[in-house]
């Protein structure tokens, strides 16, 4: 590629940081902002700093080693979050194998990035928006060592002939998302036939949250599991926190309040108790790691036979709105392809305990929704990390789709003596998933296409494909 007029990062910088405060209107020489996604990155490249945009393997400003990312993030309730996740370049999976992380194409084209950020408005034109900070932004080492272990989980799968099979979920804050104007797009691999779907690198939403709350906003001040990044050298964040938990297994809820002095009996328990098994004062789903990665806690109450009757339950979801989305623009799949999950098994040595409790923390905003009861006789075995499969996803797929199809052709409601029963998704059509009621009463409804009311409805992850999860990962981790 040929280079720019901007040689150096102070230059490179001084000039993004002249763009703010102006109208991307008065700034778009070309029209790009009329040309949809990606447009208003086009206009800062072309407009203003005067070079073609590009796909190329170089850095955007080869002489400096510096690559130019403008990303979108929302004000919400909860404060600043990014809007997206950033994708860096696609993942040629014949040759990136060949390279250790350092000699990647990810590392030569990332490893310093201008970040220029702006708010996104959905009732603002873009030509109103305007780029409110920017930063030259280098990973710092406590993140680059998880950014490498990340790295290198992509490509051990890429090298076993399974490039087929990535996921976001596999990974903690580097991830490699698909890329391509639609799901046709794939690439050719180097140990497997099958081709894969083109994917890219990408940096996760979570990890960006972090990044502008950290960098730009200067707001976040979340406590770190690792408090030295050294730690990490030679292990995985997975596997330091189940040593550092394994001391604990076997032990009740009532043990553990009673060994950490904990008198609460709050809903979140567990969380707390998490929390003081690793030192820390605060939750540990609301720290610095956890926070990065997007990972969701969840407990998971096995009986003596590691059974389990607990589905796991996902965000209402709108009957109107569903029939409008692909199923890559799902709530359902985006949460099941880019979720790690850590599950929190106990379980019962007794054949009488009650397995009536429903899922301890909630997917869609990491809540508990159980009173602690439910956990105090079952024991603490193991910490499972977990996200789906990509044979799993399918099957999950095929329920989402036959959700919505049923629902375009018109829901058949039938009056029995328990309530009013649907054809939706039942838990015996599926190994995977299922479709039922999640609202608060049957009071609680929303509106069908075709005008009727209906209860609330989500889709649940089956309890027993949750607890064959479990177990198979479990011996997964033994036989490693």
């Amino acid at each position: 590629m040929q280079g720019t007029q901007y040689i150096d990062k102070e230059a490179i910088l001084k000039r993004a940081q002249e763009a703010i405060g102006i109208p991307l209107k008065d700034i778009d020489t070309t029209g790009r902002l009329s040309t949809g996604k990606g447009a208003i990155g086009t206009v800062i490249e072309e407009s203003w700093y005067g070079y073609t945009p590009n796909s190329e393997s170089e850095p955007d400003f080869p002489e400096a080693g510096v690559e130019l990312k403008v990303t979108p993030y929302l004000r919400t309730a909860h404060g600043v979050r990014a809007k997206e996740r950033l994708v860096c370049n696609i993942i040629n999976y014949m040759e990136e194998y060949k390279n250790t992380f350092k000699t990647s194409a990810f590392w030569h084209k990332c490893n310093t990035m201008l970040l220029m950020s702006y708010e996104h408005l959905y009732d603002v034109p873009k030509g109103e928006y305007t780029i409110d900070a920017a930063i030259l932004f280098s990973f710092p080492e406590e993140d680059l060592v998880i950014i490498e272990n990340d790295w290198n989980v992509i490509m051990n799968k890429v090298r076993n002939g399974l490039a087929h099979e990535l996921s976001e979920a596999d990974t903690l804050y580097l991830a490699a998302c698909t890329k391509g104007a639609t799901s046709a797009s794939v690439r050719e691999q180097p140990f497997s036939r099958i081709a894969a779907k083109q994917r890219a690198y990408s940096l996760k939403s979570s990890y960006m949250t972090h990044i502008l709350n950290t960098y730009i906003f200067g707001t976040a001040q979340n406590e770190s599991i690792i408090k030295d990044w050294r730690t990490l050298s030679g292990t995985t964040f997975e596997h330091y926190l189940e040593k550092k938990l394994s001391p604990f297994y076997g032990m009740t809820i009532d043990q553990l309040r009673k060994r950490f002095g904990v008198e609460t009996s709050a809903k979140n328990i567990v969380d707390i108790l998490l929390a003081k098994m690793l030192g820390l004062s605060g939750r540990i789903s609301q720290t610095e790691e956890f926070q990065k990665a997007g990972i969701v806690p969840k407990t998971v109450r096995l009986l003596p036979n590691g059974y389990s009757k607990e589905s796991m339950s996902f965000p209402n979801f709108d009957f109107c709105e569903l029939c409008e989305q692909s199923w890559e623009e799902s709530d359902f799949y985006r949460i099941l392809s880019e979720t790690k999950f850590m599950f929190v098994v106990f379980q019962s040595e007794r054949t009488n305990d009650s397995m009536e409790m429903v899922s301890s923390f909630s997917v869609a905003a990491g809540k508990k929704q159980i009173a602690p009861e439910g956990v105090t006789g079952f024991k603490f075995k193991r910490i499972v990390f977990w996200n789906m499969p990509a044979q799993d996803l399918e099957e999950a797929r095929r329920v989402w789709e036959r959700t919505v199809s049923t629902i375009k052709e018109g829901v058949v409601l039938k009056k029995t003596a328990y309530g009013m029963s649907n054809n939706l998704p039942k838990q015996t059509e599926s190994r995977v998933a299922h479709v039922r009621p999640h609202g608060r009463d049957s009071r609680d409804v929303l509106p069908l296409p075709d005008g009727r009311m209906m209860t609330k409805q989500c889709f649940w992850l089956n309890g027993g494909y949750i607890a064959k999860q479990v177990v198979d990962r479990s011996h997964d981790a033994q036989k490693g």
